[in-house]
């Protein structure tokens, strides 16, 4: 009899209705992708049967297939929105409790978490107090609300010209408070170890055809008795590296309670002698007073960067990313999460556009990849499907009536 056959054809039309009932339902849904009803003929199992001459029994679900194709990618204005452009899955963290997604719409809980909208905390490389990356083992992913570190001036770059035209100056006259004492001046800001700010003041008298005394004060107190150091110039107008020493190290007492003397590096290669004016080219420092978080951003790779008060930047850490040899065999649990089986293999962890992994997109999501108009084409379909299976119940029922009313 053919009811079982359209019995079984009424449940897989139904099954393949559900599939795209789902689909359909989740069009909108950040990360989802959609599913795909696949099924098998069923034929009964006999010792002595003939395959040439075995009839089908109806048909059964095989599997429903998850499709990870790539979905598109919608901009918004959250930095911690995150979309993957390729392969990859985000590293989500329960207690422990491994999961995956490709919704990437984060935000920080009150603790400074990176977490998902169900409270599962995104995971990567942390970084340490120097910006370095622990690559080591992956951690949940923790935005610091402490102040930035102030670091200590170390070095001061300084890149000028001196006039080759001045006249020269007797450097036993100078007086940093007189102005006619020296030729020309310039300040640069530095900090101590506490991130308080200094103004360092260089002074140049010219002692000679090709030699400048350099004088230093910090705010406004001079620093050592006499220059902290000479320059000479060659004929071409370059620093005669042989009679010049460079850089200059340079120690300024402080009064404010942070460590004294400041002691740094005065550098002044690159500066020339020429016949114009007294120039500066460059001036620079590598030291900073504290800052407070303003903001941050997530490159492609993963690295989070902050911006701080003080201008300065660091790395906070670097999203990672999961790949697995057979997604398809990863297991759904709902809340766009998946879980690694025996099935889909190990989870290939690595930095974003890695390996086989996408890059990251940051203030972005990715749509899901439901194509609406072949859902609904499917569902025309497999309601067509449902129909003549149940014709075919019907057919057989009217054998059947034949069958009983013969007399």
């Amino acid at each position: 009899m053919s009811f079982q056959q359209g019995l079984s054809g009424l449940n897989a039309a139904s099954k393949s209705l559900d599939v795209i009932g789902n689909n359909v339902a989740n069009a909108s849904t950040i990360g989802f992708k959609r599913s795909q009803a696949q099924f098998a003929d069923v034929f009964a199992n006999t010792l002595s049967g003939s395959g040439g001459t075995q009839v089908g029994i109806g048909s059964k679900l095989s599997a429903v297939a998850q499709l990870f194709s790539q979905g598109n990618l919608t901009v918004t204005n959250n930095p911690l929105d995150l979309a993957v452009n390729g392969k990859g899955f985000f590293r989500l963290s329960n207690s422990g409790a491994i999961s995956y997604s490709r919704n990437g719409q984060f935000q920080i809980d009150k603790s400074g978490y990176i977490v998902n909208g169900n409270g599962l905390r995104l995971t990567g490389y942390a970084a340490n107090a120097s910006g370095v990356l622990n690559t080591a083992a992956p951690t949940d992913l923790l935005i610091p609300s402490s102040d930035l570190t102030p670091k200590a001036t170390a070095k001061v770059n300084a890149v000028l010209n001196v006039d080759s035209r001045a006249a020269t100056k007797s450097a036993a006259a100078f007086n940093l408070n007189d102005p006619t004492t020296y030729n020309n001046s310039t300040s640069v800001a530095i900090y101590d170890s506490l991130g308080n700010s200094h103004t360092l003041s260089m002074y140049f008298v010219k002692t000679n055809a090709n030699t400048w005394d350099v004088f230093a004060s910090n705010d406004g107190v001079q620093i050592g008795a006499g220059a902290i150091g000479r320059l000479t110039f060659r004929s071409d107008g370059a620093i005669d590296t042989t009679a010049t020493t460079l850089p200059f190290s340079v120690s300024a007492p402080v009064t404010t309670g942070a460590t004294t003397p400041l002691a740094f590096n005065l550098d002044f290669t690159g500066t020339t002698q020429f016949g114009s004016a007294f120039g500066v080219n460059s001036l620079a420092q590598d030291g900073y007073t504290s800052g407070r978080l303003s903001g941050f951003s997530v490159g492609a790779d993963g690295v989070i960067q902050g911006r701080y008060t003080n201008g300065q930047s660091a790395t906070l850490g670097q999203v990672i990313l999961a790949n697995f040899n057979n997604p398809q065999g990863l297991q759904p649990l709902g809340d766009n999460g998946w879980a690694e089986t025996s099935t889909s293999g190990a989870p290939l962890v690595g930095a974003p556009g890695s390996g086989s992994l996408g890059a990251l997109q940051s203030a972005a999501v990715e749509d899901s990849n439901v194509d609406l108009t072949a859902e609904l084409v499917n569902m025309i379909t497999a309601q067509r499907v449902y129909q003549a299976n149940a014709q075919s119940i019907k057919t057989q029922d009217a054998v059947l009536q034949t069958l009983v009313n013969l007399r």
